[in-house]
C-alpha cells in the first residue's frame, strides 16, 4: 500500500460526503411535486423535546398535490400543525382532527426562479466545499514530500488523481442540480 491511498480514500470519502449533504439540502427544497421529505428537518414538540415529524406520525403522499400527516397520537395534532406551520416551507396545513392534509399549490414562474436560485447557491456552496477538500489533501501531500514520506514524483501523481476526483464529484453537483433545475421547473 503506497502513502498516497489513505490521503485518495480519505478524499474520496470527504468528498461523498459533501454530495450526501447537498443531496439532502436539495431534497427540502419544494418543488411543485409532494414528497415527504418535504418534512425532513421539521421537529415538533413531543412532551417537551423536539422530535422530527417523521418519528410522531405517518407521513403519506397520496397524489402529486398533497401530503398526508396522520400522528400516531391524536394530541399531537396540534404540535405537528404547529412546527408546520412556523416552519419556512410556507405550506397551510389543514387539520380535520384525524390527520392533517398539506396541499400543494403549484410554484408561480417567479417562485421557481428564485427556488432555482436558492439551489445554485447550495451547489455553489457544495462546490467550494469539494475544493476546500482538494486543497487539504494537497497539502498533506506537500507536507509529506516535505518530510520525505513519499517522493516528488509521488507528490505529483497524488496532486493528479486529487484534481481528477475532485473534476467527478464537481460533474455530480453541476449533475444534480440540473435535475432539480428541471424538477422545478416542471408545472
Amino acid at each position: 500500500m503506497s502513502a498516497l491511498e489513505p490521503i485518495i480514500a480519505e478524499t474520496n470519502q470527504r468528498m461523498q460526503k459533501a454530495i450526501e449533504s447537498l443531496k439532502k439540502d436539495l431534497l427540502r427544497i419544494r418543488t411543485g411535486r409532494a414528497t415527504p421529505a418535504l418534512l425532513d428537518g421539521i421537529t415538533a414538540d413531543y412532551y417537551g423535546s423536539p422530535m422530527p415529524i417523521n418519528q410522531v406520525a405517518n407521513i403519506s403522499v397520496p397524489d402529486a398535490r398533497m401530503v398526508v400527516v396522520q400522528p400516531w397520537e391524536k394530541p399531537m395534532l396540534k404540535e405537528i400543525e404547529r412546527a408546520i406551520r412556523t416552519s419556512d416551507l410556507g405550506l397551510n396545513p389543514q387539520n380535520d382532527g384525524n390527520i392533517i392534509r398539506l396541499p400543494i399549490p403549484p410554484l408561480s414562474e417567479e417562485r421557481r426562479k428564485d427556488l432555482f436560485k436558492n439551489c445554485k447557491k447550495i451547489g455553489e456552496e457544495s462546490k467550494v466545499g469539494i475544493r476546500n477538500i482538494r486543497r487539504d489533501s494537497n497539502d498533506k501531500l506537500k507536507k509529506d514530500e516535505k518530510d520525505k514520506l513519499i517522493t516528488q514524483d509521488e507528490a505529483k501523481k497524488g496532486q493528479d488523481e486529487i484534481q481528477k476526483i475532485t473534476d467527478r464529484f464537481i460533474k455530480t453537483v453541476d449533475e444534480l442540480l440540473a435535475q432539480k433545475e428541471k424538477e422545478i421547473m416542471e408545472v
